[in-house]
């Protein structure tokens, strides 16, 4: 019974959604101090620290969904709403993640611990207001993305780091947030307001306008990152990586329009490796131009 109920939290932590806070190491990569051994050491602090604060979040977020998570086809067999563990020990296991997290933060930085204090408190909103707003819903997915990146800012003490990178970042968490609601909405179609009340505000055109704007937006701000950003190469050979841009994000909504995936991002790169190859050879890209080139 204990062992299910420690691999039940686990599985409510949702380890593999901490793949998300690879942002983080967005200042580091693009700053320039991928090898410099401070930045990088708190950087990978930094990541932990938000990976314990994103687990706390899913806890509360599963508890504010538990009944409805029972309508969904699929969530309704996360370890919450299944009954595996109760209610009273995710809310006790999510408050000595948030409390230590966010004081080891503030023990590293006082920046940081601000940044990650901002963090939770935004995605607590989320989890029980925020989420039930029209549009808002997913800029708040966007904000929590945005901080992610921020919080690698103040750890690494950028001097070089573009401000292009904070649009990039915002507009792909958007296209993010956008698909994965029109997951949901196909998914479950006429019952998709049962699950969740905010899916009643959005329909497939609806999304798939939104989709295609935030699409090329953000096509169109990587592009003139790669050629403007002044600490970038002068050889402007960052615009390689365009490509690797576009690739993934026709990829991503291959999945989504013709595969009919796309309700969990992380699953998503994990599971497509195609899609996962393009992220992959992106990154080495940058390295490669960044520090060899």
């Amino acid at each position: 019974m204990l062992k299910r109920n420690i691999l039940g939290l686990l599985k409510t932590m949702r380890p593999k959604q901490w793949t998300k806070n690879t942002f983080i190491f967005a200042a580091l990569l693009f700053d320039h101090k991928l090898f410099a051994p401070g930045p990088l050491l708190r950087t990978i602090a930094a990541f932990i620290l938000f990976s314990m604060l994103s687990s706390a979040v899913y806890l509360i977020n599963d508890v504010a969904d538990m009944e409805s998570d029972r309508q969904h086809p699929k969530k309704r067999h996360r370890p919450l709403a299944a009954g595996v563990i109760s209610a009273h020990t995710a809310i006790v296991t999510a408050i000595v993640l948030a409390v230590v997290a966010i004081a080891a933060s503030f023990a590293l930085l006082p920046a940081l611990g601000a940044t990650a204090t901002a963090y939770f408190v935004t995605m607590v909103l989320y989890s029980f207001w925020l989420k039930h707003i029209v549009i808002i819903d997913v800029m708040t997915i966007a904000v929590g993305f945005l901080l992610r990146v921020f919080a690698g800012v103040v750890v690494v003490h950028v001097a070089q780091f573009s401000p292009w990178l904070y649009v990039c970042t915002t507009l792909l968490a958007l296209f993010i947030g956008i698909n994965k609601r029109r997951n949901e909405l196909t998914l479950l179609a006429g019952d998709a307001s049962n699950h969740r009340r905010i899916l009643d505000d959005y329909n497939l055109a609806f999304i798939d306008e939104m989709s295609s704007m935030i699409t090329a937006s953000t096509l169109v701000a990587y592009a003139f990152y790669t050629f403007s950003a002044p600490n970038l190469p002068q050889n402007h050979l960052m615009m390689l990586t365009i490509f690797f841009v576009i690739y993934g994000l026709m990829r991503y909504l291959y999945l989504i329009h013709v595969k009919g995936v796309g309700g969990a991002p992380d699953e998503l790169l994990l599971d497509d490796k195609p899609l996962l190859a393009s992220v992959m050879l992106w990154a080495g890209t940058v390295v490669l131009i960044l520090y060899v080139f």
